[in-house]
């Protein structure tokens, strides 16, 4: 909006300083804003995650909520400390759900530990940031992309490292053993296949998701749309091809790239229909443009005005969306009176909360932020578990028997053929390559679409304007400069660019 014209920077600062405060937050947004509402969704999100990602059953759902929430009281705790004492966070989380695990197992019922303890730690994984490390590495911004990449593993590494000593502090000795028969003997990676419940308790999940990344609740609906289609298209290619797929991890390369291709087309057609809907709705509240006045943008304003009015009721709105609405209405018979030869208004009259109104819905008419809505999708397939996964895998490694004599048998660590690292990069850089083919697919697109437009119909400028800056969805993603340093070809260019300037 400032950028665009539409608000001074005075009054950019000013809303700014305003959404910080949660001024412009519904009241259901501000309880899961902050603690201690938010802790809410700790255990949410923890008992989903067990059971539709790391094979854990209901039993094992039961014992992640009481873990997620013993972490978000541990987070709260130390976040109320402040100071050095967040630092400490990663590892007392951890500690704490090894210690709550381990003594379940022990004590009450056998149980699948990684499942509890991968549901529990999913909140503080940033796998999000490997994967745009990735892709910043990918871009050619190296420092910032291998600092994310070296920062994700080692934070990962903490909170499994913690929940590791957490089991052997509980167990007192022979958490190795107990972590293995856990493996072999309590986890079931096909306990929601084929099941009618995945979807429900994968959208369960994905609720939790958009609760830690505090998106409006209102918008949950089209977030919740972009994680649906980027699961299941990651889900249906991947069992699709497993069968064919054995021996090597093209499967999980196509599914992971064809996932998060669907996720970005998904929220870009979504965002287009949410922008065109909310320059409609914000010019009919202000009386602007009534030349656009359609039946087709008549529904869209009757429709969008119904839904605030559904949405106040249940209490998921800011209070001055009805306000909003209230004040159109006053507008609306001012611009009548006004255009009316008979009547005496000579002007258009707001008051102070008018005012403030109108900056409310001059921001609100900007266009959303693609990544809001698609970066909860993203967080869901990257590889931040993976990473965990292969942390508890070089702490407990898996073990085999060998021979010693007629009767005698040595467990030994098996030597696996697969190494870390290269599961790692197969499975982040899929990831990163499905998102650039995917805003690659809509910036074509766009640009066809933008040039038939200009072939077929009379474009004005203010129009060319913004379909070039909706192109470029991927501002700051391949910004990064050529450098000698990093590319010696570059240097020819940048000489015959001096050249040039001389």
């Amino acid at each position: 909006a400032l950028i665009g014209g539409h608000i001074t920077v005075h009054e950019a600062l000013l809303y700014q300083s305003e959404a910080n405060r949660g001024v412009h937050t519904a009241g259901s947004g501000r309880f899961l804003r902050d603690f201690p509402g938010r802790l809410i969704l700790y255990p949410l999100q923890a008992s989903m995650c067990a059971i539709i990602f790391f094979g854990g059953e209901w039993n094992d759902a039961l014992v992640a909520a009481i873990c997620g929430l013993a972490a978000g009281l541990v987070e709260y705790a130390l976040s109320c400390v402040g100071g050095q004492a967040k630092v400490l966070i990663d590892v007392v989380v951890g500690i704490s759900t090894g210690v709550i695990g381990g003594l379940w197992y022990k004590y009450v019922e056998k149980c699948c530990l990684s499942a509890i303890f991968l549901g529990t730690l999913y909140w503080f994984f940033y796998g999000t940031a490997f994967v745009i490390g990735l892709l910043e590495i990918i871009a050619g911004e190296l420092e910032t992309g291998v600092t994310r990449f070296v920062a994700v593993s080692v934070k990962t590494f903490v909170l499994s490292l913690g929940a590791s000593l957490g089991l052997m502090l509980s167990l007192s000795s022979g958490a190795s053993g107990t972590w293995e028969q856990s493996e072999n003997e309590h986890c079931n990676a096909d306990f929601t296949k084929g099941q009618w419940w995945r979807i429900p308790i994968y959208l369960l999940c994905s609720v939790g998701v958009l609760g830690q990344y505090r998106l409006q609740i209102d918008r949950y609906w089209c977030a919740l749309i972009v994680q649906l289609v980027a699961y299941e298209v990651q889900y249906q290619v991947f069992n699709g091809l497993a069968q064919g797929h054995t021996l090597d991890h093209l499967d999980t390369a196509s599914s992971n790239i064809m996932g998060c291709a669907g996720g970005v087309i998904s929220a870009c057609v979504l965002s287009w229909v949410i922008n065109i809907s909310r320059k409609f709705y914000c010019a009919r509240l202000l009386q602007n443009n009534k030349s656009e006045n359609t039946r087709l943008t008549d529904f869209i304003f009757w429709f969008m005005r119904c839904s605030v009015r559904a949405n106040s009721r249940l209490g998921i709105n800011r209070k001055t969306e009805i306000q909003k609405l209230d004040m159109g209405k006053k507008l609306k018979d001012q611009h009548e009176e006004l255009n009316d030869p008979s009547h005496p208004r000579d002007h258009i009259e707001l008051q102070g909360e008018d005012e403030d109104l109108f900056l409310e819905i001059t921001v609100g008419s900007q266009d959303i932020n693609i990544w809001s809505i698609l970066m909860p999708a993203v967080y869901q397939l990257v590889p931040g578990s993976v990473i965990a996964r292969f942390w508890f895998q070089s702490i407990f490694p898996p073990t085999e028997e060998i021979e010693q004599g007629i009767e005698a048998t040595l467990k030994v660590p098996m030597v696996s053929q697969e190494s870390v690292f290269s599961n790692l990069m197969v499975i982040s850089t899929s990831l990163a390559l499905g998102l650039i083919f995917g805003f690659a697919l809509v910036q074509s697109y766009s640009f066809c679409l933008g040039r038939l437009t200009q072939f077929c119909f009379k474009e004005t400028d203010e129009s060319i304007e913004l379909r070039k800056q909706r192109q470029n969805m991927m501002e700051g993603m391949y910004t990064a400069g050529e450098s000698p340093d990093d590319d010696p070809a570059s240097c020819h260019e940048l000489s015959e660019n001096d050249d040039k300037m001389e």
